[in-house]
């Protein structure tokens, strides 16, 4: 039974009323801004208005996408969550009219054009995707319960990567996408990171060599090798002069180097395993004063420089860390990090934080 305190706690003013229940709606429906950035990408809306120059009606986004006529109002309706959202903007005439409304690129946006100087829009069928989802609505009774496997694998039987292998390329493109952009600007405000390595770096889990070949393009001098697994290394280009790549198990075994790069790797495992990588990555590495290190390219919660723009980023990481848990994985916070580092016999730790959702750590023994 309820107290008077407890019951003063749960009462409130009908204005307070209606402002909580438009904040709880939102927040329950929130999941509708992922889906229509989604159908919007699969449509290539921002690659219509690119085309048109930059700005397009309605009629022009339908003829430009293949949207019916018939659908004409529907689409106006995705594109007024995704104008709200952020993800688009809209002009309006005088006269309101479906078609009076011009649409135009924003920043968000700019990233799904195809032709952009970053082209993020492979990440976004990785991210909403309906595999994850499903998984994640099985967290109650995963939470409730001691079971081992991940919720991938309780919702689906198996686990992510068998289902990466049918995928058509959609996970490696998302991932490669991202890596092309990611290092582009991360070379380009964090290069002293790696123009520190004296002669040679390692990419562990590079897939085909993204990352890798972006290194070795900035850094003519560092020699770079992508370590991945046998079925990998299998697809991988065979006319890249720039990356050798080797086939093999990072829990096994890791290539020498002055320096071993994980990118987006150790988000996927649990601190034990985190710590077998680490260890491999010790072994393959010099000592500190000769250069040795271990570069990490992940998030780091809660960092980040003050600002209005880290609200999104901030959100953004807490966000990535309960998404990663659909596979068991997990985004950490800076004593998570320095935790597995100093587990795994390594000496000392920097963090170089950026104003989006990844940090570079330069790991030393």
């Amino acid at each position: 039974m309820a107290t008077p305190n407890q019951e003063d706690e749960l009462t409130m003013s009908t204005d307070e009323f209606l402002e909580a229940q438009a904040e709880l709606y939102h927040h329950c429906i929130a999941f509708v801004k992922s889906l229509t950035l989604k159908a919007a990408t699969d449509l290539g809306v921002a690659d219509a208005i690119h085309r048109r120059g930059g700005a397009a009606t309605l009629s022009d986004l339908a003829s430009e996408t293949g949207v019916h006529p018939t659908k004409l109002s529907n689409l106006r309706r995705i594109m007024r969550v995704l104008t709200a959202s952020g993800i688009f903007s809209v002009q309006h005439s005088d006269v309101l009219s479906d078609d009076d409304a011009v649409y135009k690129l924003t920043r968000v946006s700019r990233l799904l054009v195809k032709s952009s100087s970053y082209p993020l829009s492979p990440v976004v069928p990785v991210l909403v995707d309906p595999f994850a989802w499903s998984a994640l609505l099985r967290m109650p009774e995963w939470l409730a319960t001691d079971e081992r496997a991940s919720l991938f694998d309780l919702a689906h039987g198996c686990p992510l990567w068998d289902t990466t292998v049918e995928d058509g390329g959609l996970f490696k493109d998302g991932m490669a996408a991202d890596s092309r952009v990611s290092m582009q600007v991360l070379l380009a405000r964090c290069g002293g990171v790696f123009e520190a390595v004296r002669s040679s770096l390692v990419d562990v889990g590079g897939s085909h060599g993204t990352t890798a070949a972006a290194v070795a393009k900035a850094f003519p001098h560092i020699k770079c090798t992508v370590l991945d697994l046998p079925d990998v290394v299998a697809g991988a280009p065979a006319n890249d002069a720039a990356v050798t790549f080797v086939a093999g198990d990072m829990f096994e075994y890791i290539p020498p180097a002055d320096a071993i790069l994980l990118k987006w790797i150790m988000h996927d495992w649990k601190d034990e395993d985190c710590i077998k990588i680490l260890r491999q990555c010790k072994e393959a590495i010099p000592s500190r004063d000769a250069g040795g290190k271990v570069i990490i390219i992940e998030t780091v919660v809660g960092s980040g420089s003050p600002g209005a723009q880290q609200i999104f980023s901030k959100e953004a990481q807490v966000l990535m860390d309960v998404f990663m848990m659909y596979i068991d994985g997990i985004e950490r916070e800076e004593h998570e990090w320095s935790k597995i580092f100093f587990e795994a016999g390594f000496s000392d730790y920097k963090i170089t934080p950026t104003n989006g959702v990844l940090s570079v750590i330069e790991v030393y023994p």
